[in-house]
């Protein structure tokens, strides 16, 4: 399966290249000139790698990068900023602000495919985070001074889908569960991402459990083997 790659660019031509070059490995490319479109797509959507450049209309491409990163889809995702300078107090406000890497302007076609060769790597280990499988154990979930518990429907690396109905987006909760397969009983901390329309809720790991980490982690790779 690809990688799929947002790049963000208002430059026509550059935007043309980056997307040519990047289909060209195989990436599938999603292209975006405002950077408040995207902005909207990250909300919604989660990519393995975005590309962004600095010097956007309508959102600058700073405030883009910290919206990223406070998505629940792309909170990981590699960003790799484009831009045409080249002082400290750029790069270090790019860094603060979630960048990973940086694509140096003009881009040519060398240059793009020597840093995505790079990134790569990064990207496909996000993706690896949320690829889910199946998996019903029962969930112990405690939130607010409440204990609630529902059956699961799958798992990432990330996070844990399971019936919650009275779970609400942004609520902060500490879960535990069994993994049969593995003869683990899992503690994690998480957030609630989603609430879907079966009012199931998807949590996203923040903190879990050495051994359940490796547990889930030897059950998704199983998986996809």
């Amino acid at each position: 399966m690809p990688l799929k790659v947002l790049v963000v660019e208002d430059d026509a031509l550059s935007l043309e290249l980056m997307c040519e070059v990047l289909s060209s490995v195989d990436a599938e490319v999603r292209p975006v000139s405002d950077g408040r479109e995207a902005a909207e797509l990250v909300a919604k959507e989660r990519f393995d790698g975005i590309f962004l450049d600095l010097q956007m209309p309508m959102m600058h491409g700073f405030e883009l990068a910290a919206r990223i990163r406070q998505s629940s889809w792309n909170k990981s995702t590699p960003i790799v900023v484009v831009t045409g300078r080249e002082d400290r107090s750029t790069m270090q406000e790019a860094f603060k602000a979630g960048a990973t890497l940086f694509l140096q302007k003009p881009v040519d076609r060398q240059k793009l495919l020597r840093l995505f060769r790079s990134a790569r790597g990064a990207m496909m280990d996000n993706r690896r985070r949320f690829v889910r499988v199946s998996l019903k154990t029962e969930v112990v979930c405690h939130t607010n001074g409440q204990t609630l518990r529902g059956m699961s429907w799958n798992i990432s690396q990330g996070g844990i889908l399971f019936d919650a109905p009275r779970l609400r987006p942004g609520d902060q909760v500490r879960i535990q569960f069994p993994l049969p397969a593995k003869n683990v009983t899992v503690n994690a901390i998480g957030v609630v991402a989603r609430l879907d329309e079966r009012q199931r809720a998807g949590v996203q790991f923040v903190h879990v459990d050495d051994a359940g980490r490796d547990a889930i982690r030897e059950l998704v790779e199983q998986a996809n083997t």
